[in-house]
């Protein structure tokens, strides 16, 4: 995951996840991902296996990992 907060104290944070391969599978991983307190914005490009979350605080990984696997997929690393 790299991680970076910008001037409005967000957090940026991208992942990846394994087994994404359409909107489908983007669209359900964003909807986990979304749920999760403080998330303010989450784009999954299946293309690439990689997730941006935008959150007001840095986000516990062990938490997305498993919204990741509540959506059906993996998360793998650490973009």
């Amino acid at each position: 995951m790299t991680a970076q907060t910008d001037t409005q104290g967000s957090v940026t944070a991208v992942y990846k996840v394994s087994g994404m391969s359409c909107g489908h599978c983007e669209g359900s991983v964003s909807a986990e991902l979304t749920q999760l307190p403080g998330v303010t914005s989450v784009q999954a490009v299946a293309a690439t296996g990689e997730v941006t979350v935008v959150s007001e605080a840095p986000l516990d990984e062990e938490a997305v990992r498993a919204a990741v696997d509540e959506a059906g997929y993996e998360l793998v690393d650490r973009a």
